[in-house]
């Protein structure tokens, strides 16, 4: 069993790393690389921190929903992390990588929710039901950990390597949309660099909704309504460098683009 003072040492350890912006190693030789309780319990206590600072969540981001990352990392369920109020970027607006910690680029389906989510018994009609609308993302996602050096319980305490994100203007009722076969592209600078479809994650975004929710409501802290819902990846992520223009366009939801500067 992890101790406590370890779940604190790995806290500040990421928090320093964050608030000076200088990676730090990796927190599994505090927590190890399987207790994920213990790594939720650190990104709890940066949570309430943060919180206590006047910070606001605004929803989640859903991580790990590629097969391929998973095995990458040897686990076989997603994580997830928390959206803050002051880390969206304007949709075709710009942010300094200075602020970003070795940032790359997702492109994803978000979702706003319309109604709670309560229940760990759901139905593909209670989700949609539940959604308000569907938007384009981009996800900036960033690791204090050198190297993005990381394993489960290093992404899961590093709040799943959230940083920022950007969201489309385009809201669509998510029963119009096939989420399943809608096809993502995202460019940068003009070239493709990553592509896939809505069944690239979790063979569907609901799937990871469903997951979310069932999660959630487990812990007792269920979605809530006008949460916004980060589902996860539909291509590679890609890295970022200063003077980059990336656009993502999502079948049926549009595009959403964001630019890096110095």
């Amino acid at each position: 069993m992890v101790s406590n003072d370890h779940i604190e040492t790995a806290a500040r350890r990421l928090r320093e790393a964050d608030m000076k912006k200088e990676v730090c190693l990796p927190v599994r030789d505090l927590i190890g690389i399987k207790d994920l309780e213990a790594a939720y319990a650190v990104q709890r206590l940066n949570t309430q921190l943060r919180v206590d600072f006047g910070a606001k969540v605004v929803g989640h981001k859903i991580g790990l929903t590629a097969a391929v990352v998973q095995e990458q990392l040897g686990v076989d369920q997603p994580d997830f992390g928390l959206l803050w109020d002051d880390k969206e970027v304007s949709n075709g607006g710009s942010i300094s990588v200075s602020e970003l910690m070795q940032p790359k680029a997702e492109a994803e389906i978000a979702f706003v929710l319309g109604k709670e989510l309560d229940s760990a018994q759901l139905r593909e009609e209670t989700l949609l039901d539940a959604i308000d609308y569907a938007l384009a993302s981009i996800e900036i996602v960033g690791s204090r950990i050198e190297n993005w050096n990381i394993k489960i319980t290093d992404t899961i305490a590093d709040n799943a390597s959230a940083s920022h994100w950007v969201i489309g203007t385009q809201q669509v009722n998510p029963k119009e949309l096939d989420l399943v076969n809608c096809q993502m592209t995202m460019m940068k600078n003009g070239k493709i660099v990553s592509e896939g479809k809505g069944k690239n994650c979790l063979g569907s975004p609901l799937n990871a909704l469903e997951w979310l929710a069932k999660k959630m409501a487990g812990i007792g802290e269920p979605l809530k309504k006008g949460d916004l819902i980060l589902t996860g990846a539909l291509g590679p992520m890609v890295p970022i460098n200063a003077g980059d223009h990336f656009e993502a366009s999502i079948e049926g939801l549009g595009a959403v683009n964001v630019t890096f500067t110095n």
